[in-house]
């Protein structure tokens, strides 16, 4: 058998191997080294390829998928430097657990550290951050295809969240397989090929440890953070705690509507601190926590009892309490502790909520800018779509001043907190989910992941990216630095327009100058089966200046 057929038959069980664990989106860049892998994903008909030229962006679009599908989605790129730009993306997904599978073709080792073309050490270079790693041989047909398939089932079925690293060597020839040979080596597996199943099957038990006493805390005075989410579980959580009459402190990715609004400008205030202080028990629903002030106060608290309940393992609790940890999903847990249903014991907290919620309005009823737009976001959402937050201030202040239905999916990478790659991310969200999306995101965001415009060119539904233009990363407008030191080394005004990028991607592009015109684009966006790029250029800093006035005067 010639190394080219071997090559592709070996790569045909790899991703059969996947498919059987959920396996249905391959996102692909061009390369040669990774041929077989190519070859074979686009010849099996149970996945649907994605592609981009650029590996930064193909990586946040297979993690976008994966957040929207809650599926294993792959990745497949050539060797050398191709591999590294996976890193963000897979830092990304360690850290919000969605199951990305890195396949990285390789060089055979003969032709590692021997001066060979773009030949790099690949087995290790993600370090730590995988949470497995499978370094294959490169393809022999004295190794059978089911140690293959088991080794890959076996990485399978232990990748319960984060991305995985399968690196691939293969040796030349890798073009001229005539499709035929080699069969007979894959005819190892029998009727394998015809089930459905993984060649080796693990059950894992799983059950969601209860809480013994919880009959006895029930009753207590409790205090809930909400942090991500999905979004049947941020409605499901709001009702378990109007249940109970816990006040809920809302993140902007719990997706439970946040029944106290305006989380990070009230708790800078001490009559709101004083009030939590009396709670018992607190428990954390979900990490990756956006606020600054929820931030403070969720590591400055001491409840007698402080609870975390997420998918992920591990404390994910910087402030280290004292307490449990409880590694279930959202919904798992509530169904396990039902609650008991009670007369709010903090009810002055919904009062002074309604209160500052309509100050807010009343500051933010004047001008145009990105505090304005996070406002009144709610308005601008697609009906049955799917908000993607960006990173850095615009998230800040969705967090501050919005108000979002309950239940409406929302996404971030606010794992790393990176703006890495925002845009393709979002994109992969849209296709996961073939839902109306609005992506909102700075300036600078944009233009870091610009090359992803092109992924916005195939939306199997309406996508609307909200390009918040304040000139810089007015985030640090609000570090206490120099001014000129400020602009130069952390802002860094770049005095662009969107408008060429769009039309460079053939994207529909629109300016508006106020609130109607927003809006009147908005809803012709939402009409239309393609991407329309909205760029809203704001004064500076103004956004962060609101966001500084409103927590100055609610901690007064």
């Amino acid at each position: 058998m010639s190394n080219s057929a071997l090559n592709r038959r070996w790569a045909e069980v790899i991703l059969e191997a996947l498919s059987r664990h959920g396996l249905r989106h391959i996102c692909i860049a061009p390369g040669s080294r990774s041929t077989p892998l190519t070859l074979a994903a686009a010849a099996n008909d149970k996945f649907v390829c994605h592609t981009h030229f650029d590996e930064r962006g193909l990586g946040h679009l297979a993690l976008g998928l994966a957040k929207s599908t809650r599926m294993p989605v792959a990745v497949i790129v050539t060797s050398g430097t191709a591999v590294a730009n996976l890193y963000p993306a897979l830092i990304e997904a360690g850290l919000t657990g969605e199951r990305v599978i890195f396949l990285t073709a390789d060089r055979p080792p003969e032709l590692i550290d021997c001066g060979a073309n773009q030949a790099i050490r690949q087995t290790t270079i993600f370090s730590s951050h995988p949470s497995a790693t499978l370094a294959l041989p490169r393809p022999t047909f004295e190794i059978t295809p089911a140690w293959l398939a088991s080794s890959l089932d076996d990485m399978m079925n232990r990748l319960q969240h984060g991305a995985a690293h399968v690196n691939c060597p293969f040796a030349e020839p890798l073009y001229d397989d005539d499709g035929i040979t080699g069969k007979e080596w894959q005819a190892q597996l029998g009727n394998w090929w015809q089930s459905d199943k993984p060649w080796l099957q693990q059950t894992r038990c799983t059950s969601v440890i209860s809480v013994d006493d919880w009959f006895f805390w029930r009753q207590k005075k409790g205090v809930i953070i909400a942090g991500r989410m999905q979004a049947g579980e941020g409605k499901q959580l709001r009702q378990w705690a109007d249940s109970l009459g816990w006040p809920l402190i809302s993140d902007v990715l719990s997706q439970t509507g946040q029944s106290l609004p305006h989380t990070d400008l009230w708790l800078a205030s001490s009559r709101y601190r004083e009030v939590l202080a009396q709670a018992d028990v607190i428990i954390q629903f979900g990490s990756s926590l956006t606020g600054k002030r929820l931030l403070q106060w969720q590591a400055a608290c001491t409840p007698p009892e402080f609870w975390i309940i997420d998918t992920i393992p591990g404390r994910l609790d910087p402030a280290n309490h004292r307490g449990r940890k409880f590694d279930c999903s959202v919904g798992e847990w509530l169904d396990d502790h039902p609650a008991q249903s009670r007369t709010p014991w903090a009810p002055q907290l919904t009062e002074w909520t309604q209160a500052l919620s309509a100050h807010v309005t009343e500051t933010l009823s004047e001008g145009w800018g990105e505090a304005q737009i996070a406002r009144r976001l709610d308005e601008l959402l697609p009906p049955q779509g799917i908000l993607f937050a960006g990173n850095s201030l615009i998230v800040r202040l969705i967090d501050a001043f919005a108000q979002l239905p309950c239940g409406y999916p929302v996404y971030s990478n606010r794992g790393a907190s990176g703006i890495d790659g925002l845009i393709s991310t979002a994109a992969g969200v849209q296709r996961g989910s073939a839902k109306p999306t609005l992506a909102v995101v700075g300036d600078i965001s944009a233009l870091y992941d610009l090359n992803s415009l092109a992924l916005l060119r195939h939306t199997n539904g309406p996508f609307v990216l909200l390009i918040v233009n304040n000139n810089g990363g007015q985030i640090f407008s609000m570090l206490p630095t120099p001014e000129q030191e400020r602009q130069k080394f952390y802002c860094m005004p770049q005095s662009v327009s969107f408008a060429g990028a769009a039309q460079m991607f053939g994207l529909n592009y629109s300016a508006p100058g106020d609130w109607t015109s927003l809006k009147d684009t908005l809803k012709k966006a939402w009409s239309q089966h393609c991407a329309t790029v909205i760029e809203v250029t704001t004064d500076g800093d103004a956004g962060a200046r609101y966001l500084q006035q409103l927590v100055s005067e609610t901690a007064q």
